[in-house]
């Protein structure tokens, strides 16, 4: 790529980052308007998107600055989930997305996947991924050449490290509230049908 082409994809990909919680809702929207949710399409969504939530919960309590418009680190998170995966929150979502979308219908589980695959692989992780390689150079490196973007390369000695309470209080909150609100309009469509 030209200088100018990167600088406009690096443009691109901040924008798109500070809009993320708004594709979120978007993909949500989605998965509602194609919901056609059966008793068991209920009961198969249901654990991921708990699961899901628990997962963002631990990898919530582990890092320090949460929910910024722009990227930012003060310092890079290598235990908890992050021992595993380099993208636990974005793991999380997919979890509580495919959830959604499997309690949804097949065609929702599919759109879904195809939203979230092409915005968070395509565009918010490898902005996240830049900025921290710029952050923390070398350490960074040897951190993704040890730990898969989703699922683990190999399990670590420990995940051992430090949680914080308040910064899952005080930063879950709304994802939470989404969370549960989502699957309650969903399983709502259930009812309603």
């Amino acid at each position: 790529m030209r200088p100018n082409e990167v600088r406009r994809m690096q443009a691109f990909r901040q924008k798109i980052f500070k809009l993320r919680g708004g594709i979120w809702t978007v993909l949500f929207l989605m998965i509602l308007f194609l919901a056609r949710p059966t008793l068991r399409s209920v009961l198969l969504g249901l654990p991921l998107v708990v699961l899901g939530q628990a997962w963002r919960f631990w990898a919530v309590g582990c890092i320090g600055r949460y929910r910024g418009e722009t990227v930012g680190a003060e310092r890079l998170v290598t235990w908890g989930p992050y021992a595993l995966m380099r993208n636990p929150l974005y793991f999380g979502n997919g979890l509580i997305g495919l959830g959604w979308g499997l309690m949804a219908g097949l065609w929702a589980t599919g759109a879904f996947l195809a939203g979230f695959v092409l915005l968070y692989g395509l565009v918010i992780i490898p902005h996240e991924e830049s900025f921290l390689l710029q952050r923390f150079g070398e350490e960074y490196r040897a951190y993704r050449a040890r730990v898969g973007a989703f699922f683990p390369r190999s399990w670590p000695e420990t995940v051992r490290g430090p949680f914080s309470w308040a910064v899952l209080r005080r930063s879950e909150v709304h994802t939470v509230l989404s969370t549960v609100v989502g699957t309650l309009l969903i399983a709502a469509k259930l009812l309603l049908s």
